[in-house]
């Protein structure tokens, strides 16, 4: 599993942001300035999409103010699915996707966890990171179901607890 510490691995996946989809790769999308990273198990999924995702798309203001460069959310869902699922959230422009379809950036960071049992596949694991220029300060995983120690205000008081 990746740690802190680690470079960010190269996987080619699929950017979702602002301007549409385009190809690239891991560590393109997170390996310059300061960036917050977390994964969740599946676009629409129930806490996924309620209880993950908003509290990133509410304190994105705040994380930037923060020294924030840069939020993406990754989930092994394929690009339309994320797209759609961006733009039903209204955090395009917030926030940046990675689409991981086949999960390979979930396995590149150990971060993948079989769901075959809820009919879901091989998805990320929720988790989240604070990275700096492509190297990892913290990572975040959560041990039950739910969101708590990767969850924005979970997020914002390590950001703030680094600053001093």
């Amino acid at each position: 599993m990746i740690k802190s510490g680690d470079t960010i691995p190269s996987v080619p996946v699929k950017l979702v942001d602002g301007s549409g989809i385009s190809d690239t790769t891991s560590d393109s999308v997170l390996g310059q300035g300061r960036v917050v990273f977390f994964s969740v198990p599946g676009a629409f999924t129930p806490t996924c999409h309620v209880n993950h995702l908003p509290g990133f798309i509410a304190n994105a203001d705040k994380m930037r103010a923060a020294g924030v460069d840069r939020i993406v959310c990754a989930a092994a869902n394929d690009h339309h699915v994320v797209k759609a699922w961006a733009e039903a959230s209204d955090a395009l422009g917030k926030i940046d996707f990675i689409a991981d379809g086949n999960a390979a950036q979930a396995k590149a960071f150990g971060l993948d966890k079989d769901f075959s049992g809820a009919g879901m596949g091989t998805r990320f694991t929720r988790a989240a990171m604070l990275i700096t220029d492509g190297v990892v300060d913290a990572v975040f995983i959560e041990d039950a179901p739910g969101v708590s120690a990767t969850g924005a205000p979970a997020i914002l008081m390590a950001l703030e607890a680094r600053k001093k």
